[in-house]
C-alpha cells in the first residue's frame, strides 16, 4: 500500500508537466526547459547523497559497467523521455500527445518482459484494458478531428520515441537499484544528462541566460514547479516505489497522469470537467488498485515464506 501511495503522489506531480511547459514556453526554449530544472534538481540531491555515505549502499564499489549503465539510462531513457516529449508537444497537438502517451505502460511492460523477464499475467492485461478505456473517457479526445498527417508527423514521432525512452528508464533502472539507492540512481543519471545537454543548451539556447533577469512570474512559477516536483520529488518517490513493485505495475499507474491532469487544467486554465471524465477517472483508479494492491497482495500470498525480501 505504501508503494502505491508513492506512485499516486508522483503521478500527481508529473501531471503538472504539460501545464508548466505552457507557462514557460514564451520565454524558455525546449532544451532549457529540461536542462534548467534538472540541473537545479541535481544540486538539490547533493546533500541527500552525502548523507547516504556509510549506509547499506557502497558507493565506493562503482564499476565502469555501472557508470556506463547510468549514462545509458540518461542517453536512452531520460533524454528522449524529457526532451523529445517537450519538443514533440510543441510541434504536434495536445490531443495527439495524450493519445500517444497511452503507449507508455504497454511499452514499459514489453521492455520489462525483454530486459527483466517480468511476466504478463491475465490480471495485468485486464488492467491495461480498463485503464485505456478510462483514459479515453477522461481525455475527451475528438478522434474525428485528430490530425496525424504530414504537418504533425515529426512531433508525433518525437512523442512516441519519448515514451519509449521513459519506458526504458522505468524498466532498466531496476538493474542498478539492486546495488544503488534510488537517490543515487537518480543523481548519477541526472549527472549524465547534465554532461549530455550542457553543450546543446549552450549552442542552441545560450541566449536564454541573458534573458533570466526579465523572466516573468509566470515563467518562474513554471520553472520552480518543474524543478521541485517534476524533476526532484516525484522521481525520488517513483524510484522508491519501483524497488517494491514490478516495473509493469509501476508503469500502469502512469494512467493517473491523465486523471490528475484534467482537474489541474480545470483549476489553472478554466476548462470544464465533464461527467464522463469523472467516470473515466474512477475506472483508471480502479485499474491501478487492481494491479498495484490486489494483484500484488495475491501474488505474495501464493509465494511460500522464505525470509524477508531483498528489496525490503
Amino acid at each position: 500500500m505504501r508503494s502505491w501511495l508513492l506512485l499516486f503522489a508522483c503521478n500527481l506531480m508529473w501531471a503538472l508537466q504539460f501545464t508548466c511547459v505552457k507557462l514557460v514556453q514564451d520565454q524558455v526554449g525546449a532544451l532549457f526547459t529540461v536542462w534548467g530544472p534538472m540541473t537545479l534538481a541535481t544540486i538539490m540531491l547533493l546533500p541527500m547523497i552525502a548523507r547516504e555515505k556509510g549506509g547499506p549502499y557502497h558507493t565506493g564499489e562503482r564499476s565502469g559497467r555501472d557508470l556506463f549503465t547510468f549514462f545509458l539510462l540518461a542517453l536512452l531513457g531520460i533524454f528522449p523521455g524529457q526532451v523529445f516529449i517537450t519538443w514533440g508537444t510543441r510541434w504536434s497537438l495536445a490531443s495527439n500527445a495524450a493519445l500517444l502517451m497511452l503507449t507508455l505502460p504497454i511499452s514499459t511492460a514489453l521492455l520489462a518482459h525483454i530486459l527483466l523477464s517480468e511476466k504478463m499475467t491475465r490480471v495485468r492485461w485486464i488492467s491495461f484494458a480498463l485503464a485505456i478505456a478510462g483514459v479515453l473517457m477522461c481525455s475527451n479526445l475528438d478522434f474525428g478531428h485528430m490530425n496525424f498527417g504530414k504537418g504533425y508527423l515529426l512531433g508525433n514521432a518525437l512523442i512516441f520515441f519519448g515514451t519509449l525512452g521513459s519506458a526504458f528508464y522505468n524498466s532498466y533502472s531496476k538493474k542498478v537499484l539492486e546495488r544503488y539507492s534510488p537517490l543515487q540512481v537518480l543523481f548519477y543519471t541526472y549527472v549524465g544528462m547534465f554532461i549530455l545537454m550542457t553543450p546543446l543548451v549552450m549552442a542552441e539556447e545560450g541566449n536564454v541566460f541573458r534573458q533570466i533577469p526579465s523572466f516573468t512570474a509566470r515563467t518562474w512559477v513554471g520553472l520552480a514547479l518543474l524543478t521541485f516536483f517534476h524533476n526532484f520529488l516525484s522521481m525520488v518517490l517513483f524510484l522508491k516505489a519501483l524497488k517494491q513493485l514490478d516495473a509493469i505495475q509501476a508503469a500502469l499507474s502512469n494512467y493517473l497522469i491523465t486523471f490528475f491532469g484534467i482537474p489541474i487544467a480545470v483549476i489553472w486554465l478554466g476548462e470544464r470537467l465533464a461527467p464522463l471524465a469523472l467516470i473515466g477517472g474512477i475506472i483508471i483508479l480502479g485499474s491501478t488498485l487492481l494491479i498495484t494492491v490486489w494483484h500484488d497482495q495475491g501474488a505474495r500470498a501464493e509465494t511460500p515464506a522464505a525470509g524477508p525480501s531483498a528489496a525490503g
